[in-house]
């Protein structure tokens, strides 16, 4: 009742539903002059043609009766003039009643009644004493996946949304939103700004840069995060007050160049967690195609762990008799040092270079072809739009207008000799049409690729796509990166690095007593000790219950550890 009488107050208080009240009054009040003249038509006709008199209450029984269309048939006419006016009450009771009656009662008071409990739904505050939580300024893509990322992990967010209706939208769908203007500092004290963790700013530039600047006048010292459109706009959100600026689709060029195959055998290190740095190497063209883990003896040679293979988009365990195919990817970790050592175990370079193409020139597409020119390497760039194209030019070895789907312009291209092909198309059904001809046309090309939508992963892995990775995904791995406090590892679409304390049912074992892999699918790369250092882990490294264990693998795989080790028996 508490909860109604809110409701009924902000119907009232509203200047629109104050003027749909006086609407339907209107309406009723012609209803009921329509319903008094039938009346009186009804008497006059009755007495002065048929013969009958009729008290006033029947006169307005019959005139619902025939309106509502209920036809009791109690009283009729049995004149002409009786029956045809009896039709046009009846006509005129369709029109009134059954059509417009409805259809005001539901535009001027069941649609506002029910926005209004849409409205009323969404929280314009955090509750009292949250701390230490994320607040998120608008909900895309990335506040989406980050939204799920942090309910996995039980750490508080909010997104703030200005719309109330599509605040109480979301609220229905289970984000936890609170209804508020990203831009007002109102807004956020009464969202404990100063109790925050983080605050990601995710809209345009400019409106980023509005909120920091609202943000860092409200709290000195709250650290904010924002995702940049244009690299010139970094250095203006630096000096409104941001803490770390992220241009995501120049990052994501960057780091799907930096998977990319060329010829030459080459480990590349793609993230570090303190000490310890995290690498991947193509077997192809290496000694270790075609051995298994064991075989390789890299741990003995090198100080190296091989924690992991890709495979098509797979991230598997690395068990010692796992065979290492030539397509594979090798995860691997280690210093600086052990990753030297094995570019001394791979093959010098001899062959003719041999270009890499890339699909696309948008700005991922540039930002993928700049980054592999600073490497070094032959880069050829297909795109439609010449003015795209245009931006590239005297930066790439040559570039190719046209469609990619067509054959000539791709053997003009070079897709007979390249190594890699890299997708930067913003259309997944392109890029997994793509991914399907390249793979036709060169069976042992690296066909590296970007997706918009989660749901399209799986396909444009059957398509022949050897490493994929979304602008969603290095949004929210990079948001986390920077709330946990260590460097960005990026190893693919779904595969994180965790880093968890051991369990008490695994303090005490040595690694290959643990069955980590084969119950949960993750990877182990190191043992991070209580000084901050990591280190490398063989099997029969025992797991000390003082130490965190630093795992390769997806939220499902984290799951299932924390059933198969984190809990005790009958606990939820």
């Amino acid at each position: 009742m508490k909860f109604l009488g809110s409701e009924i107050a902000y119907l009232i208080s509203e200047r629109e539903m104050r003027g749909n009240i006086r609407a339907l009054l209107r309406y009723l009040l012609l209803l009921a002059a329509v319903i008094t003249t039938h009346s009186v038509l009804f008497h006059l006709i009755m007495t002065g043609l048929e013969g009958q008199r009729h008290s006033w209450v029947t006169g307005f029984y019959w005139t619902m009766v025939v309106m509502t269309t209920l036809g009791f048939g109690d009283i009729t006419f049995t004149t002409d003039v009786g029956r045809a006016f009896s039709v046009v009450v009846l006509l005129s009771g369709v029109v009134l009643l059954l059509v417009l009656l409805p259809f005001l009662f539901i535009r001027l008071f069941y649609a506002p009644w029910f926005e209004a409990r849409v409205r009323l739904r969404a929280p314009r505050r955090v509750p009292a004493g949250t701390a230490g939580h994320v607040l998120i300024a608008e909900f895309d893509d990335v506040a989406s996946g980050l939204a799920a990322r942090l309910a996995s992990e039980r750490v508080p967010h909010f997104v703030i949304e200005p719309d109330v209706v599509r605040a109480g939208q979301l609220v229905n769908d289970g984000v936890p939103v609170v209804a508020g203007r990203n831009d007002s500092r109102a807004t956020y004290e009464q969202l404990g700004i100063e109790r925050a963790s983080l605050v990601l700013a995710n809209c345009t530039d400019t409106v980023n840069t509005n909120i920091t600047l609202t943000v860092r006048e409200a709290a000195p010292r709250v650290p904010i995060v924002a995702i940049v459109e244009a690299e010139d706009s970094a250095d203006i959100l630096r000096l409104a007050g941001a803490t770390h600026v992220l241009p995501l689709k120049h990052q994501l060029g960057e780091y799907l160049a930096n998977r990319v195959e060329a010829g030459a055998a080459e480990a590349h290190v793609i993230g570090a967690f303190g000490d310890l740095l995290i690498a991947e190497l193509p077997a192809r063209g290496t000694p270790f195609a075609g051995s298994s883990v064991r075989d390789t003896r890299l741990r003995e040679r090198t100080g190296l762990n091989l924690v992991g293979l890709w495979e098509r988009g797979r991230l598997l365990p690395a068990y010692p008799q796992t065979l290492i195919r030539p397509d594979s990817v090798v995860v691997v970790a280690g210093t600086a040092g052990h990753i030297a050592a094995l570019g001394r175990l791979l093959p010098a370079s001899g062959a003719e270079p041999r270009p890499v193409i890339v699909i696309g020139a948008g700005t991922v597409g540039r930002a993928a072809a700049l980054a592999l020119k600073r490497k070094g390497l032959q880069v050829h760039v297909i795109e439609r739009d010449e003015a795209a194209l245009a931006l590239l030019a005297g930066t790439v070895d040559r570039a190719f207008q046209g469609d990619a789907a067509d054959r000539a312009l791709l053997d003009r291209a070079g897709i007979g000799s390249a190594r890699s092909v890299l997708l930067t198309t913003n259309d997944d059904a392109m890029n997994i049409f793509l991914a399907v001809y390249c793979r036709r046309l060169q069976p042992e090309i690296r066909i590296v690729s970007r997706i918009t939508h989660e749901r399209n992963l799986e396909a444009i892995h059957r398509a022949g796509a050897d490493f994929v990775l979304s602008y969603t995904s290095l949004g929210v791995d990079a948001v986390l990166a920077i709330l946990r406090g260590h460097e960005l590892v990026l190893l693919g679409e779904g595969v994180e690095l965790f880093s968890i304390p051991v369990p008490a049912s695994l303090a005490g074992l040595p690694l290959r007593e643990s069955q980590i892999g084969s119950r949960t699918g993750l990877s182990v790369v190191a043992l991070k000790h209580g000084d901050g250092s990591s280190t490398p882990l063989d099997a029969d490294a025992v797991l000390r219950a003082d130490a965190r264990l630093v795992m390769l693998g997806s939220l499902e795989q984290r799951r299932a550890f924390a059933d198969a080790f984190e809990r005790r028996p009958g606990q939820p």
